[in-house]
Formats: structure tokens, sequence, C-alpha cells
């Protein structure tokens, strides 16, 4: 391991080794966060697995297990970073991933949020109702968006209503939706309307989440934070993000 962060994408790489009649030993853990300074101490790489096969069987899994660790590794840390970040502003909440994976690889991109320790969000459509701007258009009102949506998916299946404005925000209430995403607001906006939903309703028999998703990145995060939202959902956590890198050297002897 030749930069710092958090160690992810152990089973996965293990795998690989296991496919090619390897054996690999582990002197790290799943989700221990290697330091800078820790790296340092080590001249710039961190032994992490010892590789025992065949010189051409090691050859063989080396870049798919090294790309495997990459990119776990690198959403786990960014992840990790980010909700140190929510952590330190006394944030209680959730921070979350989206379902903007990439192809092929939504498992373990959503298995590294997990180590990074965020919330993985809905895994596929299956998840949850999630009705955006089109699905209300097409159907012709939140309300009515809602009420289509729950008359299929029962009582199990929870239904999330993107809005992007109060009133939109109390309509999906009102309707029934469970989790209310309130879409690309500015931090100011975002804070006084999630107060304002919180004293709407306080006395109220309502029962709802609210998400606030659309823009946000570890540099930007801070100003939106606040304890009256239950999730903070990003993709900066995994979509376009960096790798850790990784290499691996044969030893001759």
């Amino acid at each position: 391991m030749k930069q710092y962060g958090v160690i992810s994408g152990i089973p996965f790489a293990s795998e690989v080794f296991a496919q090619c009649q390897l054996e690999v030993e582990w002197h790290y853990t799943e989700g221990y966060y290697v330091s800078e300074e820790e790296l340092k101490k080590a001249n710039g790489k961190i032994v992490v697995a010892t590789v025992k096969g065949a010189a051409n069987n090691i050859l063989l899994a080396e870049r798919t297990a090294l790309n495997l660790l990459a990119r776990s590794s690198g959403i786990a840390t960014q992840s990790y970073k980010t909700k140190q970040l929510a952590d330190k502003a006394g944030y209680t909440g959730l921070i979350a991933g989206t379902r903007k994976t990439t192809p092929g690889l939504r498992i373990l991109e959503k298995y590294s949020m997990l180590v990074g320790g965020v919330d993985t969000h809905r895994y596929d459509l299956s998840s949850m109702v999630m009705l955006k701007d089109n699905h209300i258009t097409s159907t012709g009102s939140i309300t009515e968006a809602v009420k289509a949506a729950r008359s299929v998916c029962g009582f199990a299946i929870k239904v999330e209503v993107e809005v992007s404005s109060e009133g939109d925000a109390i309509e999906a209430i009102d309707a029934g939706a469970d989790v209310i995403m309130l879409d690309n607001f500015t931090g100011e906006g975002l804070q006084q309307v999630a107060r304002n939903l919180r004293n709407h309703y306080k006395n109220l028999q309502k029962s709802f989440l609210l998400e606030c998703s659309g823009g946000l990145t570890l540099q930007n995060l801070s100003t939106y934070l606040c304890n009256d939202i239950d999730i903070y959902s990003t993709s900066s956590i995994h979509q376009g993000t960096g790798i850790v890198d990784y290499s691996l050297k044969i030893n001759p002897n």
C-alpha cells in the first residue's frame, strides 16, 4: 500500500487469489486506517499482505486484485473522511451513498461505503420507491404519484419523494410519503425549510424522514449540515473518487 487511507476490498482480492490457486496472508484487518505518519515511518510502503504460489499464477491475479483493492479502498477512504467531517461538526444523522455506481461494481462500491462507515442507501430499484420529477410529471401531481406507488408497493416498502420546495414537501408528507428528499437547496435554504417542516408537524401524527441530496461534496458539506435532516446522501463518496495505490512485488527468495 503506497498511499494513506482505509484498507478495503480484502474479500474481493482474496477471491481473486483463491481462483488463481494462491495462498494469501493479510497483515492488516479490513477497515484499518493507515495514517500518513504510519506510511512515512514505513518509507512510503506498507506491506498489507503476503501472497504465495507459482509466479505465473501471481502475475495472473496481480492486476485484478490490485484494481479491486485500489477502487474499494478509495471509496472507503472518501466515505471515512466525509463521515469524520460530519461527526466533528456535531451531526448525528446518516451520511449515505447513492445508486450512481459503476456498472458491474455496485456490490464492491456499496460494500466499500460500509467499510468507510457510511450508509449504503438503497441497493437497487426494489429496495425503496423513489419518486423523482419525471415520475411526478407523468402522474400529474405528487399526491397522485404517491397514491399510485403505494397501491403496488404495499406496506413493506418505503416511498421517497424528491422535492424542490417547502410546499411540495408538505404535499408529499400529507400524501403519506415516508422519506422527503430536499433536492438542490442552498445550505441556508435547506436548514430553514427543514426547521419549518419539523415545526409544522411537531404536534401532528406524521412520521417521516428528511433527506438532503444534490451537489454535496467534502468541500461544501459542512455548510449544509443540521440535525433537522436525517440523511445526507451524496455520490461524491463513490463516483469519481480517487484510488488508493497498491503494488505487488515478487520476492525471488
